[in-house]
């Protein structure tokens, strides 16, 4: 046994130093990036110079630019003048994640002239199947800072601006009058609202993705005349409880990469005029991985009442997105709380309390999930098997014993109180239960052995 302890000790001692080790590789990768950025910049104000001597410059391509650009620069349509536009334009891609790496990788590989990340979060290992610029020696960086180092080894002519932050009503449009296209590469609705306001009011086109589990969208925004504002189809944002994320519901990384590579396709026609094609302004393009087949539809023209677009719009500034679609502008525990206090249980008083006493614990995870990890004597039961009340027939003969309690839990303490709050409503006088902040905070808080995903 104290060969065992001996062991795990110096097992944690190792993780920790090379913890230790890759936030200082991290701190210095910043620092040499921050100064290879000023040397940049230090030639691009000789370059300037230059230029400023020979007023034809700006219309040539240098002998790097042929070679670098030469498969696209032989297109009928695109040719000298089309990179030349590129390397005038500034694109804005807010979310680094799934969507976001594809994307600011085949538009700094393309040429365009400037480059905005805009991201809050920090690399961790759940991020790897799918945001491909961040690498182990990330894990803990700014995934601006991350994103940036990497792709500045694919162009480095490329000047590339970093937005650690989150967006919100008080900096969006001073960020975003700064570019000429912006690509939302989020996964909340509230931002998607204020991007899509922002850029109403800015006058700027908006090339918006999504993808979760096997499936993907595409459209573009405000581009056109005719064209509809996310608002004109969306008047009104869905209700909390029915709105799931990639870190709730999943994700393939491939639909990821599929999407986010699309969003790129579409930001360089809006920047060349369409490339000879259709810009997909007005449509919506649907993505279904599990068969691999694409699909476009129609959409709605812009609504004359559109609170945002119209001749006369009710929103002339931006409002509180948070308030107004009633959760946060964030992927990070957005914890819900549609069930009273004294039907919850932190995970202290479930273990304290409840555990020894006659229950029976429901996990209401996916049974995906639920093969993952488990806590002892869980029974799986999938939240749409409690809403459709077809656990009833499975638990006949315990919900019987009024004495025995019911325990919900969940990955994240939100789908077991939707649970929770559906079995009260059949046994209002049941003691039911959800457990806070579900497996994570089990094992935050009771067994940091316990995996989390």
């Amino acid at each position: 046994m104290a060969a065992e302890t001996k062991i795990d000790d110096e097992i944690e001692k190792l993780r920790q130093e090379i913890q230790e080790l890759r936030r200082n590789c991290a701190a210095k990768e910043k620092r040499l990036s921050e100064l290879e950025a000023q040397q940049q910049k230090q030639n691009e104000q000789a370059n300037a110079q230059q230029q400023q001597t020979s007023a034809s410059s700006d219309q040539m391509l240098n002998n790097d630019d042929i070679a670098r650009y030469s498969r696209q620069l032989i297109l009928p349509n695109f040719g000298v003048k089309g990179q030349l536009k590129l390397k005038q334009t500034a694109f804005l891609i807010v979310g680094m994640g799934g969507l976001g790496c594809p994307s600011s990788q085949y538009l700094l590989a393309a040429g365009c002239g400037r480059l905005g990340l805009v991201d809050y979060d920090e690399v961790e290992r759940s991020n790897f199947h799918r945001q491909t610029l961040h690498t182990e020696m990330s894990i803990g960086m700014a995934k601006v800072e991350s994103a940036k180092q990497a792709l500045q080894q694919i162009n480095p002519h490329c000047q590339i601006e970093c937005h650690r932050l989150l967006l919100n009503s008080e900096n969006a449009l001073e960020i975003l009058r700064q570019y000429d296209v912006v690509l939302d590469c989020t996964d909340n609705v509230a931002t998607r609202y204020l991007l899509n306001d922002a850029c109403v009011m800015l006058n700027k086109p908006l090339i918006s993705g999504s993808a979760l589990q096997m499936d993907g969208q595409l459209t573009v925004y405000n581009y056109g005349e005719n064209c509809p504002c996310y608002r004109c189809l969306y008047p009104v944002p869905p209700p909390p409880d029915t709105v799931t994320n990639c870190g709730d519901g999943g994700v393939l990384g491939a639909i990821t990469g599929v999407i986010g590579s699309l969003q790129a396709l579409e930001a360089i026609k809006v920047a060349l005029g369409g490339l000879g094609g259709e810009v997909l302004a007005g449509r919506l393009l649907i993505f279904d991985g599990g068969r691999c087949q694409f699909r476009n539809i129609r959409l709605r023209s812009k609504r004359a009442d559109c609170d945002v677009c119209s001749p006369k719009p009710m929103i002339t500034q931006l409002i509180d997105y948070e308030q107004f679609c009633g959760m946060h502008a964030s992927d990070k525990d957005m914890a819900l709380n549609i069930l009273p206090l004294e039907n919850r249980l932190t995970v202290e008083e479930y273990k304290n309390e409840v555990l020894q006493r006659k229950h029976i614990l429901m996990d209401v995870r996916q049974p995906a999930e639920f093969e993952i990890c488990r806590l002892p004597n869980s029974e799986n039961v999938p939240l749409k098997t409690i809403l459709n009340d077809s656990y009833l027939q499975r638990f006949e003969e315990e919900l019987k014993d009024e004495e025995r309690g019911i325990i919900l839990l969940c990955r994240r303490g939100n789908d077991s109180q939707l649970a929770a709050q559906h079995i009260l409503q059949r046994f209002p006088q049941r003691a039911v239960f959800d457990i806070k902040g579900g497996l994570h905070a089990w094992h935050f808080k009771i067994d940091n052995s316990f995996p989390i995903y």
